[in-house]
Formats: structure tokens, sequence, C-alpha cells
């Protein structure tokens, strides 16, 4: 028995339940008992059907998952392993992590850092798994520090990006369209934080050249106003589409000013990568400070959860208690 949610579609809307037992827990070759998981832009719209995101039904959501080998078939796992999962088609193409249990593949796996409680690595999840991605990516590339723009700051990629370029020694601009997080943002080391309107605007393809690099969550109008204004051999890493899918812009910031748009992929990425980031984001995240943007729902809690996030009544991240350790 496993005791989880599950979502099924109907003639014209989508049934969202909590079941005693889920049922079947599909393929792969590890099994976790899971104690924490998270609420994600996706896992929201999972609850809603997006068929961009629920691409099987029934469909148990949830892309992220923390908890303890249970049972292995993969060598490099052993039953009472602490283990996290992030992506790699968990709550999308396969059941995923609001649930108590959940099998998936022992090759996008990796050890829950000796420093963080489970909570805490749920509490990190997709949202600082992505802003450590775009971190390093913004490394790969040699970008400068000096300016480094973060749209969508009040949200979960947006707090950690924040500060996790901080302790990389950045001088962060916060985008945000809640005033009200202003001292937040400032506490999370933000240098200076900016209306999002000032982003939304329609401008020219080359804006005057204002900051070194960025990390944007928002797509759309923003990542094109952000490209024409990221000074010469600027890199701005994209990993989101709050805004929208479209991009109006032109190719004039690439051949122009040698600007590089670097792609953030957290569901298809390698091992290694994941590794590395998990590494990083151990030794360069204060537990303090992932702490101060949890906020921790009940597993009964998490379709609620979903409509929080949607409406954009949350700010940083909601962490699901599926093992009833709160």
């Amino acid at each position: 028995m496993t005791r989880g949610w599950q979502l099924t579609r109907g003639d014209d809307r989508v049934d969202a339940r909590l079941l005693d037992d889920v049922g079947d827990l599909g393929a792969g070759d590890v099994t976790v008992d899971i104690t924490w998981s998270g609420i994600n832009y996706k896992d929201a719209l999972a609850f809603t059907g997006n068929p961009g995101v629920m691409r099987i039904d029934p469909l148990v959501p949830g892309i992220d998952l923390v908890g303890r080998v249970s049972a292995s078939d993969d060598d490099r796992w052993s039953i009472g392993d602490r283990v996290l999962l992030n992506g790699d088609g968990a709550g999308e193409t396969h059941h995923g992590g609001l649930a108590e249990q959940g099998r998936v593949s022992g090759g996008a796996l990796v050890a829950v850092p000796d420093n963080l409680t489970d909570r805490q690595a749920a509490g990190i999840g997709t949202a600082g798994f992505t802003a450590m991605l775009a971190v390093l990516s913004l490394e790969d590339h040699h970008a400068e520090l000096d300016s480094v723009l973060v749209t969508g700051a009040s949200g979960g990629v947006g707090s950690f990006a924040i500060t996790l370029l901080a302790r990389a020694g950045a001088t962060v601009i916060a985008s945000s369209g809640r005033p009200e997080h202003a001292e937040q943002l400032t506490l999370l080391g933000a240098g200076e934080v900016i209306d999002r309107s000032e982003l939304e605007r329609e401008g020219r393809p080359l804006d005057t050249q204002t900051y070194s690099a960025a990390i944007d969550s928002v797509g759309g109008r923003t990542l094109a106003t952000v490209l024409s204004r990221t000074r010469q051999r600027g890199t701005v890493a994209a990993c989101g589409l709050a805004g929208g899918t479209e991009l109006p812009t032109t190719v004039m910031p690439f051949i122009l000013r040698g600007v590089t748009l670097a792609g953030i992929n957290s569901v298809q990425c390698p091992l290694e990568l994941r590794k590395r980031a998990w590494e990083r984001l151990a030794r360069d995240l204060d537990p303090s400070i992932i702490d101060s943007v949890v906020t921790t729902i009940d597993l009964d809690d998490a379709r609620r959860g979903a409509d929080d996030l949607l409406a954009g009544r949350v700010r940083g991240r909601l962490a699901v208690d599926v093992g009833g350790a709160s």
C-alpha cells in the first residue's frame, strides 16, 4: 500500500485524489521510501492536467523526491542509502515524489549530502538544482560577475540563484514583481532590487549595455529585454518560461555583442553534472538560508500548495512532508 496523490484525466477535467494506494509504481531498478518532496511550477501544472507535463495517465506528480533506498537492482545503491532525484521524467513520464514510495532509475539518483537533512534537500529541490546549474553555466562560460541580473527573483529558482551568486562573489541585481519581498531579497544577497516592469516593456533589439550576465527564469519579453541589455561577451542562462515561450528578439545581441544564450535543462541532466551541482549546493548554501526560503506543508495539502503557487501566493519553496516527519 503506497499512499499518495494520483492524477487521472476525465472528459473535461483532471481528477486529483489522495489515495491510500496509488497502485503500480512503474518501471525502475531502485525503490525509494520517500520522506520529502516539493511543489514546483511543473507540479502545479500537472495538477491542472497540463499535457506538456502530465505525459501518462494516471500519474503520481512530483518532480523531486528524497528518501531512503528500500530495494535496489543497481550496484551503486544499497538498502538504507539516502538519495535524491530531480527531474529525469519523475512526475511527467513516470510516477514521481508525491507518494510514500517511488520506483526510479538508479542512474539519475544522487546521494543526499551528509550536511543536509532530507527536508533541506527537498527544500532545495529542482529550484535550487536548476539555479546551481545556471551558476555553473555562467562560470563555465567565464562570465564576469560584477553585474548579474536575476529575474523571477522571488521564486524558488531566483531566490537560490541570488544567494549562490552572492556566495560566488557576484554583484546581484534582483528583478521581482513583488516589492514587499525586497528586504528578503536583499538579505539573500541582492545588491539592488528592481521592478520586473522595467524588463517587460517592449524595447530595442540592442539597448544600453547594463548586465555582465543574467539568470532568467521568466522567458518571453523579459528574456528578450535582458539579452538586449547584456554587455559584450556576456552570458544569459535561461531556465524558465513563466512569461511565455516566444522570444521576440533578433540575432543582433548574439552577432554584434557576442552574447551567449545558455539553456539550462535540469530534467535530462548527465549524472556527473548532477553530482557536481549537488556538491556545490552542499558547500555553498548556508542551511539557515535554505530554511528561510522553504515553507513546509503536509502531503495532504499538496493540491492546495499547487494552487497557491499558480496564483502567485508562494514566496520561495514549498517542501512536502511525505513521510510524516514534521
